[in-house]
């Protein structure tokens, strides 16, 4: 006996789609949803990249335009060559990579940890872990300053030196729940083969674990190079020495004295690293992220 399929439940009836009047309705409201937003998060970059090849009068104009009269490419090599922005790239490539090493050591072992070695009150320091996510960033940003400006135990001064960056980014609980979902829809009979075999947790870790899981540390990669590439507030409080500042924190500082079009530009050459990353690698993050979140 043929049992009745279960209806859909859609925004829009189906029977809706059918009519020409309800296929004409949805399109138009889904096409106005798509260009609004598309606007809403275009619009700024544009208007960015705009403002860089007008020059500074035309900036200063009380009317804006959308596009320049006349374009002033070489705002983009002044703002590189009179302000110095290539060691502040490589200030920045230098915290972006550091934070992405740290990062996946750190946080590949937590998660596996908890994932398959399973310790003592492992669920109360992932809830732990987890309840700092509710946390907005300004609640810990004292305790955080001052644990670098004096390290309990060690009572070592990070000030002004990378680690004031590195070992922060290690206690990323989101990376760690990723990599934890991720890690927990490897077959337990994998583990336990190897186990057999003679394997340790190491060697587990290194031989099995970590070649299942390159889509889900690309993703954690991404996250931490675009976490330290983006920050401003945290360098700008711990890295007070210019000679050692990212890209985020030297425009800040510089913009006092830069022309318009400059800053602009050298905002524009910030800003392309990651939208670079991102597009070439769209497809992966979404992946890395639901790669573990079905089982079979």
């Amino acid at each position: 006996m043929a049992t009745a399929e279960s209806p859909v439940r859609t925004l829009v009836a189906p029977a809706e789609l059918q009519r020409p009047l309800g296929r004409i309705l949805y399109r138009t409201v889904l096409t106005f949803v798509l260009v609004s937003f598309t606007a809403a998060f275009v619009f700024p970059l544009f208007w960015m990249a705009s403002g860089a090849l007008k020059s500074s009068a035309e900036l200063a104009e009380p009317v804006p335009n959308l596009l320049p009269h006349s374009f002033h490419p070489e705002s983009y090599t002044e703002a590189w060559s009179s302000t110095g922005l290539g060691r502040y790239f490589l200030n920045t490539l230098l915290l972006a990579a550091g934070a992405l090493l740290f990062q996946l050591v750190v946080d590949v072992a937590a998660a596996y940890a908890l994932s398959k070695l399973r310790p003592v009150l492992g669920n109360i320091v992932l809830a732990m872990m987890l309840a700092t996510l509710m946390l907005p960033v300004s609640a810990l940003l004292v305790p955080t300053y001052l644990t670098v400006v004096d390290v309990p135990l060690i009572h070592v001064n990070l000030i002004n030196t990378p680690f004031a960056i590195w070992l922060p980014a290690c206690a990323n609980a989101f990376n760690i729940f990723v990599l934890k979902r991720f890690f927990d829809q490897i077959p337990e009979e994998m583990i336990d083969a190897a186990r057999i075999d003679g394997a340790g947790p190491l060697r587990i870790l290194a031989s099995v674990v970590l070649p299942l899981s390159r889509p889900v540390l690309g993703v954690v990669s991404i996250f931490a190079v675009v976490g330290v590439w983006k920050d401003f507030l945290w360098p700008m409080l711990t890295l007070p020495d210019p000679k050692g500042q990212p890209l985020t924190v030297a425009l800040a500082t510089l913009s006092l004295d830069m022309p318009a079009n400059q800053l602009l530009a050298g905002m524009v050459m910030a800003s392309v690293p990651l939208l670079v990353i991102f597009l070439i690698f769209q497809k992966n993050i979404m992946a890395g992220l639901t790669a573990g979140s079905l089982k079979g």
